[in-house]
């Protein structure tokens, strides 16, 4: 799926734009057990109700595309054979309405799922999207269908207590001091099927999750069965593991530098293209550029496996260059990242940054030494 998709399904979950009859789910508590089923009509509930209901569904579909929002894919084999594909197939097509399917659906998320001793509320709907032809300027005609996509959207929330408060009771007719509890944004959830090409695809769902680097990979296992994917903090990680691994002593800021210039320029060209498709890179994307700056590219095979979509934002911090010291860091935007440089002086290793312009000093502007005093040694030696 690609960004127009998801915010083409994200504009349904609104109160009088989906299709949505009934809202499903259970409540589990910290032991985990089910303590309430829940199977409202959504036309029965307060528009304020079932607009909270839908709101946190609608977050299933929020975030970042290979951040908090992943691609599941279902190998040939499970689609034919597989039971956890057969289960979900089984919900969307009967629109949720299987009850015995609904409930062998939450016994497996909740043997599996761990979320400490929390409490949580699952939520399940079934949306019918009639979806409207595009034009060939890309514009709705509302007035043109060729295709009816039915999918099921789930999310987990935890339910944590509320502030406590004094409180009006009608039925005893008094005041008490009371602690309810409170649905918090979902941690997870996914839609089934995806979204591609504007229409259904059985082999696809898209998984969602609040924290990019907690994927609950108990969770994907129990209702996908599929390999967990890497999180952007695990390719990071691999990331950062072929190179130390692969140059060791030769690991430079320079080779640094010049791995985040070709990166940053990557997404940025991306990002200019308008493009909706995510960007992603293969590991012999990634070995090119290693091999472009002399290092052995094969580690990043090694690490990531040759199969691997990865997203390049995942790799290196978009937002800063940052270099640490035990005494101080500094942080440039990483466009700048070229400014830095390092240098031996006198037998000592510095990290040097050019100071042409106004200089602050805990906010305050102060000027430099005169031009030529006590200027040092320039002489460049890279370590």
């Amino acid at each position: 799926m690609n960004q127009k998709e998801i915010s083409e399904l994200r504009r349904r979950w609104g109160y009088e734009k989906n299709a949505v009859s009934r809202i499903y789910g259970c409540f589990v508590n910290g032991s985990k057990e089910m303590v309430s089923n829940l199977d409202e009509s959504l036309g029965s509930m307060s528009q304020e109700e079932a607009e909270k209901y839908l709101g946190l569904l609608k977050k299933a579909l929020s975030g970042r595309l290979g951040k908090n929002l992943i691609d599941i894919a279902f190998s040939p084999k499970q689609v034919m054979e597989g039971g956890e594909h057969r289960l979900l197939s089984t919900l969307r097509q009967s629109a949720l309405k299987d009850g015995e399917a609904r409930n062998t659906f939450y016994q497996n998320v909740i043997r599996s799922l761990d979320m400490g001793d929390s409490s949580y509320l699952l939520l399940l709907a079934c949306d019918a999207y009639d979806v409207p032809r595009r034009g060939r300027d890309d514009s709705v005609l509302s007035d043109a269908s060729e295709e009816v996509f039915s999918y099921i959207l789930c999310c987990v929330c935890p339910v944590k207590p509320g502030k406590p408060e004094l409180g009006y009771f009608p039925g005893d007719n008094e005041f008490h001091y009371t602690t309810g509890q409170v649905v918090s944004a979902p941690e997870m959830g996914f839609l089934f099927p995806a979204f591609d090409d504007r229409a259904a695809n059985i082999h696809n769902a898209l998984f969602y999750s609040r924290k990019p680097n907690e994927l609950h990979q108990e969770f994907i296992d129990a209702v996908f069965h599929t390999d967990p994917p890497m999180s952007a903090a695990e390719q990071r990680e691999a990331f950062e593991g072929a190179l130390s691994g692969a140059l060791e002593d030769t690991y430079s800021v320079e080779v640094v530098q010049a791995i985040q210039e070709r990166l940053t320029d990557q997404i940025a060209r991306h990002k200019e293209s308008k493009d909706p498709e995510p960007l992603t890179m293969t590991a012999d994307d990634i070995g090119n550029i290693l091999r472009d700056c002399d290092i052995p590219e094969e580690s990043c095979g090694e690490q990531f496996g040759a199969g691997a979509a990865l997203n390049p934002a995942n790799l290196i911090d978009t937002a800063k260059f940052e270099l640490k010291t035990a005494q101080a860091s500094i942080s440039v935007a990483p466009e700048d990242s070229y400014l830095l440089e390092t240098r031996i002086i006198d037998g000592r290793k510095y990290i040097l940054i050019p100071a042409e312009e106004a200089v602050e000093v805990n906010g305050q502007s102060v000027r430099l030494m005169p031009d030529g005093a006590g200027e040092p040694d320039t002489t460049r030696s890279e370590y």
